[in-house]
């Protein structure tokens, strides 16, 4: 009766386990198991937020919470159901970090790690239970201070991944002795590429990018006293080979692009 049913290539999560084997007992017929597959796809939490709970199964990396424009007890319950259902979730731009701190503080979340990084503007929130499993090293640079805030999201964001992160901050071109021993210190920990945050004319991830011999990934910052776009056209016209390029202040995105790299890597090397 399974072989009616193909499900090659689905990755299901583990909330779909008692599903399968109620089928296989013959319990439930095969229609019942499609719908309820349908149905478990989002989870909506006040008619206001469709979740997509098996993100993580189909690309690898878990949905997350983007923050802002978000009322404070939407992203909490959010996040809730998300590590609920992963173990870890992760919430991004959220606009008063403030008032969630205080917020949070009124949940009863003592089966559960919370994380606030007011400088990036992150929560995290992992079941006490759950381990992170460690798949590799990136390093996270930004050429200036007022950059540090991007490159938190980014550190942030790989670290629910399980990536080990290699922070180097306030090294950009206008000393650019001090990158040296920074990109030295990256090499010795092996790291599988590299984030380079950069505001101003952000030319730093292209020296980077020259320097190394393994992916860089350009972020460029609003942090400016310009044009804002213009780090971001410097990353894009660079003449340096190896340097990917995100959107303006997309420290989630590069972490992502970032810490799929480091699981292939991890992945391949297990085999």
């Amino acid at each position: 009766m399974l072989k009616e049913f193909n499900f090659e290539g689905f990755n299901m999560g583990l909330d779909l386990r008692q599903l399968l084997l109620d089928f296989k007992n013959g319990k439930i017929s095969l229609e019942d198991v499609e719908k309820q597959i349908k149905l478990n796809y989002f989870e909506e939490i006040e008619n206001s937020l469709k979740l997509d709970v098996n993100r993580k199964y189909r690309t690898g990396v878990p949905e997350v919470v983007y923050g802002k424009g978000k009322e404070i007890n939407e992203i909490i319950g959010a996040v809730l159901k998300l590590a609920e259902k992963n173990g870890i979730a992760l919430a991004t731009k959220i606009d008063n970090i403030e008032k969630l701190s205080d917020e949070i503080r009124k949940y009863d979340l003592k089966n559960y790690h919370i994380k606030i990084n007011k400088k990036a503007k992150t929560l995290i929130i992992k079941d006490k239970n759950y381990t992170i499993k460690k798949i590799g090293k990136v390093g996270v640079i930004t050429a200036g201070t007022s950059d540090i805030p991007i490159a938190e999201e980014a550190k942030e964001t790989l670290e629910v991944m399980g990536v080990e992160v290699i922070i180097s901050y306030d090294v950009g071109i206008a000393g650019i002795h001090r990158l040296f021993p920074t990109l030295k210190r990256m090499i010795n920990n092996e790291v599988c590429c590299i984030i380079v945050v950069a505001g101003m004319e952000g030319a730093l991830p292209s020296i980077v990018s020259s320097l190394v011999d393994i992916p860089v990934i350009g972020v460029p910052t609003s942090t400016s006293y310009g044009i804002k776009i213009t780090p971001l056209l410097t990353m894009l016209h660079t003449c340096s080979p190896g340097l990917a390029v995100v959107n303006i202040d997309n420290g989630f995105g590069a972490g992502v692009f970032a810490g799929l790299i480091a699981k292939i890597i991890y992945e391949k090397s297990i085999i």
